[in-house]
């Protein structure tokens, strides 16, 4: 029947295949430090990998003199290094001398305050760290004191990250999750934006580049490291979202893939093999890495293929060749074999498997995948529901036993038979499912709650009127989109329920994976580097299909490629946030 898209994140450079395989080569240095300072300004620059031919490295730089706007950090390497890839900060070298130079979100340093970037880099020989570094022009470290008894050996982890505990049956109990400074920064540039800006969002690996990043985006090292910081002595949850199947999305256009459908293998070594090195790094043993595993995929197998009114071409040949199949089972076998990494494989909405003919097909085709590529269920420690979706987290009007007249409410045109009324209903029934299927009795479930709250003027506060099913189905529900297929940057949407663990029975929490403000499609064509198409779902002049019912799109006008930016509906989702801000 009906089904919804994903976007991915901002759009990234693509990585120098120099640093391709840092994660998987890496081993972890002791922190080497350039020392403390005088007034006027301090640099500690960290090496924090260092292989062969290669090395990471992390720079904080303190203003302890005068306020400043935005910095620019100069030093020159004894060597032959050469810095490849950087971010939170745009890298320049000319010969042995570097240049890094703040960004918009990050220039900004009062009395006493500091800012942190990272880089990946060449070197031959020795990799000394540089003697001397420079802010706006000032020399910083003019004053050494050198540590108290430095270890003799580095250590092959951090001595300030806690060894890894026993895995939690709930990974949200008791923990902090990952707020994205990049995510953060453009909501808190939002006119209100600041009321959101810490909530903790999805970082979405959406292409092979943004496993390392590039100069104006943070690889997953870079978030690994922050979460690191965020961390603290308590418990800390990042949140990844596993997104780059090979010909990805095969039902829709907006969030199509790099990848064509026969290349499993480049998923595999490119895209799964890397995440899965970086992840078993010691270093961030201590964290609780979620991965939400490939939105919009197995679902379609189900939904968009022969025999189907909503068939396509594209399904049918993922179909066939199984690498949707092969490549979650591939991912789930590498990922769950990493002690602190918690795998929740995407189940789809109500509005797309809720019906008879799909709901428990769907559940058979996810213990099939699970158990792909010598993966077991037990790798999988839950699933998730309504990412980048809008569906209702609880209609409160209108239940799937009503009925007007003595007609159900099944057969109104909004619900239209479907089994389900909103997403808290279908996730538990849908545990239900899939734990009578074998899978692990203490199941947990994810709902994305990030844009489904559709409060304001708009949202109901009394079921509808009884003259007949429809009046009463319509004039009570929350969700207010024109049809359930309705997927692309829904106007009247809002902030649904904040980030929450354990708020229901089989629940372990609300969370906001899709990360609010980024768009799901263009309204039009627009010409990109990312593989992203055009889908008519995005433009509001459109007049629907058969998965939307011949609806009109219900999509916000002017939205850029998915993945972007897009402020008026960041702004709609602030004015239409329930709870309220």
């Amino acid at each position: 029947m009906n089904r919804t898209r994903r976007t991915g994140r901002t759009a990234l450079l693509a990585a120098l295949g120099l640093v391709t395989a840092t994660g998987a080569t890496a081993t972890v240095l002791g922190a080497a430090t350039a020392g403390a300072a005088a007034p006027g300004c301090k640099v500690d620059y960290r090496i924090t990998n260092q292989w062969n031919t290669g090395f990471g490295a992390d720079v904080t730089v303190t203003n302890t003199g005068d306020p400043v706007a935005s910095w620019t950090v100069e030093w020159s390497y004894a060597g032959n290094q050469q810095v490849t890839q950087g971010w939170n900060a745009t890298i320049t070298q000319s010969g042995t001398a570097v240049t890094a130079k703040s960004l918009s979100y990050n220039g900004t340093l009062t009395t006493g305050g500091s800012a942190s970037f990272g880089f990946n880099g060449s070197y031959s020989g020795t990799n000394a760290v540089p003697a001397t570094f420079k802010l706006n022009g000032v020399t910083c470290n003019t004053t050494t004191t050198p540590p108290t008894d430095p270890p003799t050996t580095p250590p092959t982890t951090p001595p300030t990250t806690p060894p890894a505990g026993s895995k939690a049956d709930n990974p949200y109990a008791g923990a902090k999750v990952y707020v994205n400074p990049e995510w953060s920064a453009k909501a808190a540039a939002e006119p209100g934006g600041t009321k959101v800006a810490n909530q903790p969002t999805g970082v979405w690996l959406d292409r092979i580049a943004a496993i390392n990043g590039s100069a104006t985006s943070m690889g997953l090292r870079a978030h690994l490291d922050e979460a690191l910081k965020q961390k603290g002595s308590g418990e800390l949850v990042v949140q990844l979202v596993v997104y780059n199947l090979p010909g990805r999305d095969c039902a829709a256009l907006a969030s199509n893939g790099e990848l064509g459908p026969t290349e499993i293998g480049r998923y595999k070594t490119e895209y799964i093999d890397p995440i899965a090195a970086i992840l078993a790094d010691p270093k961030y043993a201590g964290l609780r890495i979620v991965t939400t595993v490939e939105i919009d995929s197995l679902p379609n197998l189900v939904t968009n293929v022969s025999g189907r009114p909503t068939a396509t071409a594209n399904c049918d040949v993922m179909k066939a060749n199984g690498n949707y199949v092969t490549g979650v089972g591939y991912a789930l076998n590498k990922l769950g074999s990493i002690a602190n990494v918690y795998n929740y494989v995407d189940a789809g909405h109500h509005g797309w498997l809720g019906w008879d003919d799909n709901f428990g097909s769907s559940a058979e085709l996810f213990k099939q995948a699970a158990t792909a590529e010598g993966s077991t269920v037990a790798n999988v420690h839950g699933f998730i529901v309504n990412t980048a979706n809008y569906s209702a987290l609880k209609e409160d009007h209108f239940g799937i036993g009503d009925s007007v007249n003595g007609v159900s409410v099944r057969q109104s045109k909004w619900v239209d038979w479907n089994r389900y009324t909103d997403e808290l209903s279908y996730a538990q029934a849908m545990r239900a499912k899939l734990v009578s299927l074998g899978f692990d009795a203490n199941l947990g479930m994810l709902i994305d709650t990030s844009r489904n709250g559709w409060g304001g003027t708009a949202r109901p506060t009394a079921p509808g009127a009884t003259t007949n099913v429809d009046t009463y189905v319509n004039g009570g529900r929350y969700d207010r989109r024109i049809h359930l297929g309705n997927w692309c940057n829904q106007a009247g949407a809002g902030l649904g329920e904040r980030p929450q663990a354990a708020p229901a029975a089989g629940i372990d929490a609300y969370v906001w994976m899709k990360p609010p403000g980024e768009s799901d499609g263009a309204s039009k064509e627009i010409p990109n580097d990312e593989g992203k198409g055009f889908d008519r779902m995005c433009d509001p002049t459109y007049t629907g299909n058969a998965r939307n019912g011949n609806s009109m799109s219900g999509a916000l006008p002017d939205a850029p490629v998915s993945g972007h930016w897009f402020s008026a509906q960041f702004q709609e989702l602030l004015k239409n946030a329930h709870p309220a801000l």
